[in-house]
């Protein structure tokens, strides 16, 4: 073999120079072997190139027969496991698997012949380079007939050689990493597959030209799994750049199939038809056979959606023929999975099932649990269909209990494979998926008319994820798309990927990248159903069981919190609501406090969301800026006292039961005002509930019936109730940053003042005033002018005062919103003195970086290997006002980790902040033509700083705003609009 001294196969390769280790190349042929051998490898390397996969395989045959009549040696057997190599290669891309699964086993066995031949430097390095080729091939191989466990096996036999192979490009590496991706893929393990991939990617070099494509393609399809569609096709975009800049013809057609996928998957039903027969006609007639058979299968799926049943069962029944015929076992169960639906379509129950449970079996087998869930949420599914369409009689019952058996834990999977996401923006789009999978369990819930049930559901969706602060992503065992029966299996004939008992890791750089991306989330906490500490039942116990058994993934933390706590403010009636979006708006409530009770409630989808738009136009838009606020005052219902009326008994038609307003009556005739907890869904978030008008005759609001606070995820929740701090008695200061000086951007801008100049409003400087005479106050001012517009209320400084200890911190300034459609809350930002030298995770704009609440989250852990959490650096006191646009628009997220809730995690007990963007003083005098005496915001700042200094904020602040209502029912003026004061709320845990 190439390093030996006796030279059989050529004499173009100098065996004599040990220094020498890349073979040399002659106008594009690599000189090996010598002729006619290298220029044969040239040539079919074009062809294979070029998608002429045939004529590639008839020049590798010629070369291996005409290999096979030279004596035998070392060097020719390696020259002939080269060639079984290149040949397995070929056979790959033409999902001829018997015949790769022959050359691959040939070239193994050549390769293991000659391992204890004697061999210099250079021969031992080309001789590993084959055998990785080879054990990369084979798992390839065995991840496309089903056997993932056995490819994950090669591949770590292909890493245990890799450090003795001299890889100064990173190519080979690149490509087992790409192929521990794919496994990855093959499993549905998106979130693991996409960290592995970015990570990947970023570290694979250019040279690696054939790998970086594939990695770019294997991102578009883990985006199109997940919802995720024009960062896939951006993926897509790029890879077939690579692939046309190599000429790689069979690349480029096959992305026709992974955009079809993406198109069918994105409700382009038209064009996803159009690609996947552009590419089924190209796959026919290379005789690409495995991938052929993926777009029958898609095809069949787009043929059902459209009626043609006869078609659809052609194309099921030709994909499943060719997946057979190949050995490919999942992508088999995949069309069986599809085939199942339309048996039961047409009617054929027993079909339905058998093919249903053949599909089963596979998955179970190789341990795909994500499909297993798959197939059970299509037995309900149907089982519901079922009910609908017949009279189950007394037998009803047991007909919903065993489609919720199956329904619920396949559900609750599918919701917790969200965690393996590193961004909350892929996790916001993989709930988009799951959603229809929970729909289906309250349905059914509604269906059993199980108060219980939906109790419990409620507790377990509102419970919200755990803030994972380690820097190791945890394992992975993503679930799959559930928007159709249609497996999305991210085109099972290109992928593969591992299974992570111990999870694949990345080593050095690559590992910390992919650790440090994004917010990672943990499952939320159990949640006790029971306010004592202790055993108790456990919200949805037997169905988490249920689904950590059957699907092998953790679906609840291991810490545990009662599902509320009522001492912590008040001992008077409390009353607490919880919301749950799942098609139809759901409620729930409990009495405690002195008073007993409970209800459910439903609001139609439709009724919903009809409130929640004409809601959304009444406000000032957060991306509208200046026109929105114009809008808001000028055509908007918040600004006029009957069209405001009528948008708050719009709101309670839609939204609130007029069982709980009768409760809430009973208990303040007794009792007197009680306290209503809410925690809103996130397409509710933004809704004023004291406005509500809850009587149809009268304009009595729930605001005149209750105080009215905002409530947390329980995984905000301390794991045990702790005694609530007295107010009063801590001689800590008050923190104050009161319109900061923002750097690079003048008064008049949009980040300029929100106050106006220093001096220039009495009433914020008697705010100042008095909080200097009651005690001390930080920073340090010799007059209340000296509050405002500082610049040097940076991070670092308020760190510092934060550390120190303070009992409460008021912000008034500029907040910036994050976009509720990307589905990162930690996006949102103070915007404080720190110039864009400041250390820190949001992006600088102009000469400043704001403040984020990923900041005040992760604090440096991201940006330093000594880093400390953000609580450790900002923790914040009991009482907190972020005052500023939006600064409780986390509430809106399905992740609530935006800045009022970091703050809650930080430590603070209750956070004043607002649900929709505020207009200033200014805006009120230039939009509405109050005169300058008049400073509404300054109002709403000082009646904040008020509630915050009593021993009861909740109902301090709920009696200004109820001033504030009396005197917009009684005169009807812009000043008392609820534009302003109707965005206060109260948050607490």
């Amino acid at each position: 073999m190439p390093d030996e001294e006796d030279n059989t196969v050529g004499d173009a390769v100098d065996r004599t120079t040990d220094d020498e280790v890349n073979p040399t190349t002659d106008h594009g042929v690599t000189r090996l072997y010598g002729e006619p051998f290298d220029s044969g490898f040239a040539q079919a390397e074009r062809l294979h190139l070029a998608a002429d996969l045939a004529a590639a395989v008839a020049v590798y045959e010629e070369l291996l027969t005409l290999a096979e009549s030279i004596e035998d040696s070392p060097d020719v057997r390696f020259l002939r496991a080269h060639l079984l190599a290149d040949l397995t290669s070929v056979h790959l891309a033409a999902t001829d698997l018997a015949g790769a699964e022959d050359t691959n086993k040939r070239s193994r066995a050549l390769l293991d012949d000659i391992a204890s031949a004697t061999m210099g430097p250079r021969g031992r390095q080309l001789w590993l380079e084959m055998l990785l080729r080879t054990l990369i091939a084979g798992a390839d191989l065995l991840r496309r007939t089903g056997r993932l466990d056995e490819a994950l096996a090669c591949l770590d036999e292909a890493a245990v050689s890799m450090p003795e192979f001299d890889d100064p490009d990173g190519l080979r590496t690149s490509e087992l990493g790409l192929n521990r991706v794919h496994l990855l893929m093959d499993r549905g393990e998106w979130g693991a597959a996409e960290d592995q991939a970015s990570a990947l990617l970023s570290t694979t070099p250019t040279t690696a030209v054939e790998t970086v494509p594939r990695l770019l393609v294997a991102l578009g399809l883990i985006c199109s799994s997940t919802g995720r569609f024009d960062p896939a096709e951006d993926y897509f975009a790029r890879a077939e750049d690579h692939f046309r800049a190599i000429g790689d013809t069979g690349g480029q057609r096959t992305l026709l199939a992974h955009r079809a996928y993406a198109a069918m998957h994105r409700g382009e039903l038209d064009l996803a038809e159009r690609l996947f027969a552009e590419a089924s006609a190209f796959f026919e007639q290379q005789r690409w056979f495995g991938d052929l058979a993926v777009c029958e299968q898609a095809r069949a799926f787009l043929a059902g959606r459209r009626g043609d049943a006869i078609g659809a069962e052609e194309l099921l029944a030709a994909s499943l023929s060719r997946f057979e015929r190949l050995g490919a076992s999942i992508a088999a169960a995949d069309t069986m999975l599809l085939g199942a639906q339309h048996a039961y379509d047409r009617g054929d129950i027993d079909e339905m099932k058998r093919l249903a449970q053949g599909a089963r079996d596979v998955y179970q087998e190789r341990e795909i649990y994500e499909r297993c869930a798959q197939v059970d949420l299509m037995l309900a599914r149907t089982l519901e269909d079922n009910l609908n369409r017949t009279d189950h009689g007394d037998h009803e019952r047991e007909s919903i209990d065993t489609a919720l058996s199956f329904a619920l834990p396949a559900a609750l999977a599918l919701e917790a494979a969200r965690y393996d996401f590193a961004t909350a923006h892929a996790r916001s789009q993989w709930l988009e998926l799951a959603d229809e999978a929970m729909q289906l369990v309250f349905r059914l819930a509604m269906r059993r008319q199980d108060q219980g049930l939906l109790f419990e559901l409620a507790e377990h969706r509102c419970a919200g994820a755990s803030l994972a602060l380690d820097r190791t992503p945890p394992a992975a065992e993503p679930v799959e798309d559930p928007a159709s029966v249609f497996p999305s299996a991210a085109m099972k004939s290109y992928a593969h990927h591992e299974h992570a008992e111990g999870a694949m890791t990345l080593g050095g750089v690559a590992a910390e990248a992919a650790a440090s991306v994004g917010l990672r989330v943990a499952p939320p906490p159990k949640v006790r159903m029971s306010a004592q500490s202790g055993p108790g039942r456990v919200a949805l116990q037997e169905y988490i069981a249920a689904a950590e058994f059957r699907y092998h993934r953790r679906i609840v933390h291991e810490d545990a919190v009662p599902f509320w706590i009522t001492d912590d403010l008040t001992n008077r009636p409390v009353v607490q609501v919880r919301l749950a979006d799942a098609g139809d708006l759901f409620m729930t409530w409990t009495w405690a406090g002195g008073a007993r009770g409970f209800g459910t409630g439903q609001g139609p989808c439709a009724e919903v969301d009809q409130a929640v738009r004409e809601l959304t136009d009444a406000l000032p838009g957060a991306g509208d800026g200046a026109e929105g606020m114009r809008r808001a005052f000028d055509s908007g219902a918040l600004a006029e006292h009957g069209s405001e009326r009528r948008l708050a008994r719009t709101l309670a038609e839609a939204l609130w039961p007029e069982q709980l307003t009768a409760q809430i009556r009973q208990v303040a005739d007794r009792a007197g005002r009680p306290l209503l907890r809410i925690q809103p869904s996130p397409r509710v978030a933004q809704v004023p509930w004291e406005l509500l008008a809850v009587d149809d005759g009268t304009d009595v609001r729930l605001i005149d019936l209750a105080d009215v606070v905002t409530t947390a995820p329980a995984s905000l929740r301390p794991r045990t109730p702790t005694a609530p701090r007295p107010q009063g008695t801590d001689t800590d200061p008050v923190v104050l940053v009161l319109d900061p000086r923002v750097p690079g951007f003048r008064a008049d801008s949009p980040l300029g003042s929100v106050l106006g100049p220093p001096g220039s409003d009495p009433e914020l400087m008697s705010l100042v005033r008095n909080r200097l005479d009651a005690g001390a106050v930080v920073p340090s001012v010799a007059s209340p002018a000296e509050a405002f517009r500082r610049t040097d209320l940076d991070r670092d400084w308020l760190s510092g005062v934060l550390r120190k200890g303070a009992r409460r911190l008021m912000y008034v300034g500029h907040v910036s919103g994050a976009p509720v459609e990307g589905g990162q809350s930690e996006d949102g930002t103070l915007h404080l003195c720190c110039d864009a030298g400041a250390s820190g995770l949001a992006e600088p704009l102009r000469t400043h970086r704001p403040l984020s609440a990923k900041d005040l989250l992760l604090g440096s852990l991201p940006l330093r290997a000594d880093g400390e959490p953000g609580v450790r650096i900002w923790p914040a006191p009991p009482r907190v006002a972020l005052i500023g646009c939006e600064s409780g628009g986390d509430m809106r997220f399905a992740e609530s980790f935006g800045l009022a809730t970091a703050m809650l995690h930080n430590g603070a007990e209750l956070v004043t902040a607002t649900r929709w963007v505020l207009p200033t003083s200014f805006a009120f005098h230039r939009l509405a033509q109050l005169p300058k005496s008049i400073r509404p915001l300054s109002e709403a700042i000082v009646a904040v700083d008020t509630a915050h200094e009593d021993q009861d904020p909740v109902r301090s602040l709920g009696g200004w705003q109820r001033e504030q209502l009396d005197r917009w029912r009684a005169e009807g003026r812009i000043e008392h609009s609820p534009l302003l004061w109707a965005a206060m709320t109260c948050i607490v845990v």
